[in-house]
């Protein structure tokens, strides 16, 4: 399962489950706010992540739109306890397709993620910096992908704010 272990999974789907409505208002561990972005910290070791939901998502299948049901929709950016490099992922609320990958554009550029049921990743930590810089560098990710069910879903994130929440985010697991 990628370079992530179970307990950073666990910890970013309570991430998912808190950022959503009254959640993210009650959380005890969101520690900023930045724009688009949150920041949370939790564990021992601490992880510290920022995370967004899309401002847009757009559903179809044989090119027409359609109404399907998803869970949580994220992106994060999530660093651990003692220094680590930022990590990319995105969980589109549904089982992506048996071996696809996520296409993720901002600006001119194009970065493919790898999918491992509800879960997208970076292919590496060379992968992971160069998505995060662009991230910081642009307005806009869209994330496209295909669900089991052969729905194609492209979730539009904004960037606004991602510098500040991701440097927090580094911040607070360095600290």
């Amino acid at each position: 399962m990628a370079r992530w272990y179970k307990a950073g999974a666990a910890a970013l789907a309570m991430a998912a489950l808190s950022v959503g409505g009254a959640a993210a208002q009650e959380s005890t561990n969101r520690v900023a706010v930045e724009t688009a972005w949150s920041v949370f910290v939790d564990g021992n070791p601490r992880e510290c992540w920022a995370v967004s939901a899309p401002s847009e998502t757009v559903n179809t299948r044989d090119g027409q739109p359609v109404q399907v049901r998803r869970g949580d929709i994220l992106l994060f950016a999530t660093y651990r306890q003692g220094g680590s490099a930022a990590e990319v992922s995105f969980t589109g609320g549904y089982p992506f397709a048996e071996g696809s990958t996520i296409e993720v554009t901002i600006g001119s550029d194009t970065f493919q993620l790898f999918t491992d049921g509800q879960w997208g990743w970076a292919a590496s930590p060379e992968d992971d910096a160069r998505i995060l810089a662009a991230m910081r560098r642009g307005q806009n990710a869209v994330l496209t992908a295909r669900s089991a069910r052969g729905t194609t879903t492209r979730d539009t994130f904004s960037l606004f704010g991602v510098t500040a929440a991701t440097e927090e985010a580094e911040r607070r697991c360095n600290d």
